[in-house]
């Protein structure tokens, strides 16, 4: 029999007849891909900020997409949310091991106006068709303008805003280190995913499993597998 939980009514005695202290949901839809979004203010002051609500979405036409669902210290919305708001662009980029701490402290609730690649001693890199910069040391940068943005239901008594972005993929930076035989070798970028609570993961072990044809055929079925 599973434990349930009312996702209508998570108060500390509902997690607590469940057996939880905290709320699983984030230990539950796991890994996801870090979007360490970079933008560009009007005043031309570059902001980089990992999101752990991001993935791509669509790949004709390639698209991804990412989710500020907090406020800033000041109340208003997130720098990275104003930022696409007034440029209609940004870059994401890929949080990998080497740079773990780097990613970390650009998620600091940093005041108006602090540049992150500075506070997180990284390297600005031009992008070339959209003027936020990527981070130079990230293996693998995605530009992006945006498509849309949508603002989502918020949960009931909050005045959280929990807005989305979309955005088309126009430019494509790859590490040619990553490159073999023609394919991305993502393994060697060691990119990192976010767990719950306060845990990541290094993506390291990879398998390979082809689609099956149909009709599905017994060999495909994995009963041979010792996992």
């Amino acid at each position: 029999m599973t434990v349930f939980l009312d996702m209508s009514r998570i108060d500390s005695k509902a997690l607590a007849d469940c057996g939880l202290s905290h709320n699983p949901f984030t230990a539950l839809v796991v890994p996801r891909p870090i979007g360490w979004i970079s933008t560009l203010s009007t005043d031309g002051i570059a902001n980089l900020a990992p999101f752990s609500f991001f993935n791509a979405v669509s790949q004709n036409p390639p698209m991804v997409m990412f989710c500020a669902n907090a406020m800033h210290a000041d109340g208003g919305p997130k720098d990275s949310l104003r930022n696409v708001r007034a440029s209609g662009e940004f870059v994401a980029n890929l949080a990998t091991w080497p740079l773990r701490w780097h990613m970390n402290v650009s998620s600091a609730s940093a005041p108006r106006g602090q540049d992150e690649f500075e506070l997180a001693g990284l390297t600005k890199a031009s992008s070339i068709k959209v003027r936020a910069p990527r981070v130079a040391e990230s293996p693998v940068s995605l530009e992006c303008v945006v498509v849309k943005i949508v603002e989502l239901p918020q949960a009931d008594g909050s005045s959280l805003p929990n807005t989305v972005t979309f955005g088309r993929v126009v430019g494509v930076h790859i590490d040619p280190d990553l490159i073999t035989n023609g394919r991305v070798d993502i393994r060697r970028a060691r990119p990192i995913g976010r767990l719950g609570y306060l845990d990541y993961a290094e993506l390291a072990e990879f398998f390979q499993m082809p689609r099956p044809d149909w009709p599905v055929q017994d060999s495909a079925r994995g009963d041979h597998d010792d996992a």
